[in-house]
């Protein structure tokens, strides 16, 4: 993929509503204000001063218990899901202390009803300007299930079913009213157009649904989707819904190969393959010289135990790794988590040669492409990332939180300007602004091809 010289990269920022890395939170840097406003507000306003185009915050409905079957490891280590605040609401409150930036939430198929999620996201893009983007997952754990009266997850081949019928539905209630049904006609009176409000009678194998909406269409038209799929079947159904694409990966050489089959996949549904973009997740750990660089390196190293890391790493695979000895590599297994972070630390363990325990190590403490240096290298390799057709940006995640994002909006972000690969302000008002998306048209999504009927 050539790109042209006035195209310019997308940055995202991956933000955990809690403790973040395993390590991380130990960082003598690192704040605990997890559970206050202000820190939520001080992060977004730093974001917004680098100009990102978005915040992202992922979720999960469970304190895992896979590694061992216990709680103890996550909790212990502030591991993945130790504390986890609801993402909207966290959303909510920076909205409230920006004007640019992006607000993306993550919320599952499996364990809500569209309504729900419909009415959320809409007033969240009204009362942030048109900022608003919702993550879609469909969840895998049956520890989640057991938290909304389970005893299982669905299973894999029905989950992804359940999430194409789950976006129809969204989608038909953000249309269910006209862009200019609210009138608002205090003379008339004429509040709302009936004509232009329309309900949606959806009757489907998972969901009935009678709408409308009871909050008019969002100023973008619909939220930005965005979604993080790696299986064959993830794949397909964010090359039908997704704006953005949320990937890791070990190597430049995987993530062209991703992007290539990604706008391959959006283009065989009939879409434009520059409407999808791919922000591939990066950890930058970068300082003033490289001296510096090692120091946080081997300052960060020094705070991890292996099994926090594979206590994550196990929830994210959906296996148990405790039972496999920690001498030995890790080893080939059939994932029923996410596929993607198997992939990436298949590559990384078959490459170096790791034990188990040095890549639980690794994966709390991974730095996704090797973006570690001063800002001229990493914004070597960023740049090298974009100009390949690896990416349209990436999705920047901090080694511990706030620091490492005001260290990156110190030092790289301007490097970048400097090179003209990123803004040095915002031109437009809303996320599909930003991302260089159209706002699609009442109806738009049922030009989308059908679903292909892709084998697991």
């Amino acid at each position: 993929m050539t790109r042209k010289n006035t195209e310019q990269l997308h940055l995202g920022a991956f933000i955990v509503a809690g403790p973040g890395r395993p390590g991380g939170w130990r960082h003598p840097q690192s704040e605990d204000g997890w559970l206050t406003p202000d820190y939520y507000r001080r992060i977004a306003q730093t974001l917004e001063q680098g100009c990102f185009d978005l915040a992202f915050f992922p979720d999960i409905l469970a304190v895992p218990n896979r590694f061992g079957g216990s709680h103890e490891s996550q909790l212990r280590y502030g591991a993945l899901g130790s504390l986890r605040l609801e993402p909207t609401q966290v959303l909510a409150t920076m909205a409230a202390a920006t004007n640019h930036l992006g607000l993306a939430a993550t919320k599952s198929t499996s364990y809500y009803e569209p309504f729900d999620i419909a009415r959320g996201f809409a007033t969240l893009d009204h009362l942030s300007g048109g900022r608003a983007a919702w993550n879609i997952v469909t969840s895998f754990q049956d520890a989640e299930a057991r938290n909304f009266s389970r005893e299982q997850h669905i299973p894999r081949e029905k989950r992804y079913d359940r999430a194409d019928e789950f976006l129809e539905v969204t989608h038909k209630l953000w249309d269910s009213w006209a862009d200019d049904a609210l009138v608002a006609d205090r003379a008339e009176p004429l509040f709302a157009d009936p004509d232009k409000v329309n309900p949606i009678l959806h009757k489907g194998e998972w969901f009935t649904v009678d709408g409308p909406l009871n909050v008019p269409r969002p100023p973008q038209g619909y939220p930005v989707l965005i979604q993080a799929g790696a299986s064959d079947r993830g794949r397909d159904f964010a090359a039908r819904w997704a704006d953005v694409v949320f990937v890791t990966h070990y190597s430049l050489e995987s993530a062209v190969a991703f992007a290539r089959e990604m706008k391959a996949r959006a283009a065989a549904h009939g879409r434009d393959p520059r409407h999808l973009k791919i922000l591939p997740g990066i950890t930058p750990l970068v300082g003033e010289t490289q001296a510096i660089v090692e120091e946080k390196r081997k300052l960060l190293s020094g705070l991890i135990d292996p099994v926090a890391g594979l206590t994550t790493l196990s929830y994210h695979l959906d296996v148990d790794l405790s039972v496999y000895p920690l001498d030995e590599p890790l080893p080939h297994l059939k994932v029923p988590g996410v596929t993607g972070h198997y992939d990436e630390m298949r590559e990384a363990s078959d490459k170096a040669g790791l034990t188990l325990a040095e890549a639980g190590r690794m994966y709390a403490n991974r730095y996704e492409g090797d973006f570690i240096g001063t800002p001229d290298v990493i914004a070597d390799k960023m740049q090298e990332w974009f100009e390949a057709g690896a990416c349209d940006g990436f999705m920047v995640m901090a080694a511990w939180q706030p620091g490492a994002f005001e260290e990156f909006v110190r030092l790289v972000v301007p490097e970048l300007q400097r090179r003209k690969l990123f803004r040095t302000e915002y031109e437009g008002k809303t996320l599909r602004d930003h991302l260089g998306l159209p706002r699609p048209e009442r109806g738009a999504w049922e030009g989308k091809s059908a679903r292909l009927e892709a084998a697991e």
